[in-house]
């Protein structure tokens, strides 16, 4: 793979463990800020929405910019706000610099996914997002944990802290590896265009699939610690191993996704859903029990992230010809996906139905994706329908 790409993985790391950490220090922030563990589940759904709604906006608004000047842009916007997380008096404040970093993330990956595809050949594009995805979920392995140990050992402002360093570092990588005009359109489609492409029901299909991912991924995940610690009756000290575990599981999967992306899509995809939904149905049934529950929890990440890359391929392969918008919309769907998982889990957990629950809330979500991946697989079979030519050079 081209060394661009990695200055894209680190950059994609540090931005992984800042919307993902939240989770392993969730009850530490709660307890700092004089919150409660569901109000603070906000943080995510605050973080989710400022990728859905901002990343696409800030997309649209700065065309003219250079691929690399805006993705430097955008990690200076995520160093920064890390220090400023650190130093939150309250949590009105953490939720808003939390927004605003968000912002610069969902703009980040739309941009990056676009670059990554321009650097490789057409059967190689499943692999080049695996590479970038692999950011999110290495994030899982090293990141999550660690900044989970952090907040454990020296406060959860500490995380952010150290955050705000691997901040400088992304940035650092990324000026000296990026060409200068990579990912540079060759025939700028227009916004009429950029919107005309979503109209495509591969597009907007796999939309809804990414929407269901997340919700069956977000509503157990968001709530991970308080559930391995009250349900599984796991102690603290091993939850940051259970997640590194966890990310482990998705760092083989978005790998193992990126090869199946470039042989057989969408039989592919459709296999890897139903077996989620039965993964999440074993997480309930496991979770009263240690060994099982983190055995279910690694398959379920590889499951995941596998899913995951599938997804994405297939939006950019059928929005190559304009791919500003839907390349931003990525995240966009993933994070509204995110946003209505953590707020629906939070409502499930005031109702008294309790952390165990959330993972039959999940595989629900799950089956739905199933029978709209089919749907669609289906139709393209008949209209003989092939993706567009790209329209971006590299």
């Amino acid at each position: 793979m081209p060394l661009p790409l990695i200055a894209l993985f680190l950059a994609a790391f540090a931005f992984g463990t800042t919307e993902f950490v939240i989770a392993g220090v969730l009850p530490e922030v709660a307890d700092g800020l004089g919150v409660t563990i569901p109000t603070a589940g906000y943080l995510v759904s605050g973080y989710a929405l400022g990728i859905a709604i901002g990343g696409p906006l800030l997309t649209l608004a700065t065309p003219k910019l250079t691929r690399k000047t805006l993705l430097l842009g955008l990690v200076t916007v995520f160093t920064v706000g890390q220090v400023a997380c650190a130093l939150a008096p309250d949590f009105a404040a953490m939720l808003a610099l939390r927004v605003a970093v968000a912002v610069a993330h969902g703009t980040f990956f739309g941009v990056a996914m676009v670059v990554a595809v321009s650097l490789v050949a057409e059967n190689q594009r499943g692999r080049a997002i695996a590479l970038i995805l692999s950011g999110l979920t290495v994030s899982n392995i090293i990141g999550v944990p660690a900044g989970t140990a952090i907040g454990n050992a020296f406060g959860w402002r500490a995380t952010f802290w150290v955050m705000g360093a691997l901040g400088v570092l992304s940035a650092v990588a990324m000026a000296a590896l990026l060409p200068r005009r990579v990912g540079a359109p060759r025939n700028p489609a227009g916004f009429a265009g950029e919107v005309r492409v979503l109209g495509r029901q591969q597009v907007w299909t796999s939309l809804i699939v990414m929407l269901m991912l997340m919700i069956g991924q977000f509503g157990p995940y968001t709530y991970i610690t308080p559930l391995l610690q009250q349900v599984t009756g796991l102690d603290a000290r091993w939850v940051p191993w259970v997640l590194l575990l966890n990310g482990v599981g998705a760092t083989a999967g978005v790998f193992a996704g990126g090869r199946l992306s470039d042989w057989k899509l969408m039989p592919s995809l459709t296999v890897m859903l139903a077996l989620q939904a039965l993964m999440l149905a074993a997480l309930y049934l496991a979770a009263p029990y240690p060994l099982p529950m983190v055995a279910a929890i690694f398959a379920w990440g590889g499951l995941n992230f596998s899913i995951g890359t599938a997804v994405q391929t297939r939006i950019l392969g059928w929005t190559a010809d304009a791919a500003n918008l839907a390349s931003s919309l990525i995240p966009a769907g993933f994070n509204v996906g995110i946003a209505l998982a953590a707020s629906l889990g939070a409502t499930v957990l005031d109702a008294g139905y309790g952390y165990r629950s959330l993972p039959l809330f999940g595989a629900a979500a799950i089956v739905l994706a199933v029978a709209v991946a089919i749907a669609s697989y289906m139709a393209e079979l008949r209209s003989g329908a092939k993706p567009p030519l790209p329209a971006t050079a590299g």
